[in-house]
């Protein structure tokens, strides 16, 4: 049984930042891609960042592209999402995924696991 567990989240200020750490445990099968993505209430999950099983490529939503960072430890079985200026929009629940078999970073149906969330809230 693959378990995510997200953590990290908070109040901050508009152009403050927020490191979320997202822990996989239990038996992978092997490598596995890794992604995040908010949601909000009444509104689909949404894509933020993802990073490939070897950490060499990674995807971004336009609307975090030169805020964010998507990094991850694979001896520690750990990926982080490094939150930069942060804005009120960026306000939501905050979800790691993981998958690994065939991958689309950007879509949130094709994901096999997922963490409970964590909530960060932008404050103006």
């Amino acid at each position: 049984q693959i378990q995510l567990e997200e953590s990290g989240g908070g109040l901050v200020q508009v152009g403050g930042s927020v490191s979320l750490l997202c822990v996989v445990s239990g038996r992978t099968g092997g490598p596995y891609h890794m992604g995040w993505f908010r949601q909000t209430p009444g509104k689909e999950r949404e894509f933020v960042a993802a990073i490939n099983l070897s950490g060499g490529n990674t995807y971004y939503a336009d609307s975090v592209k030169g805020r964010f960072t998507v990094s991850r430890d694979n001896a520690k079985d750990t990926v982080n999402l490094q939150m930069n200026n942060l804005k009120p929009e960026d306000t939501a629940v905050y979800y790691c995924g993981l998958e690994r078999g065939v991958w689309y970073p950007r879509l949130w149906d094709k994901y096999d696991y997922w963490g409970q969330g964590t909530q960060v809230t932008v404050s103006s």
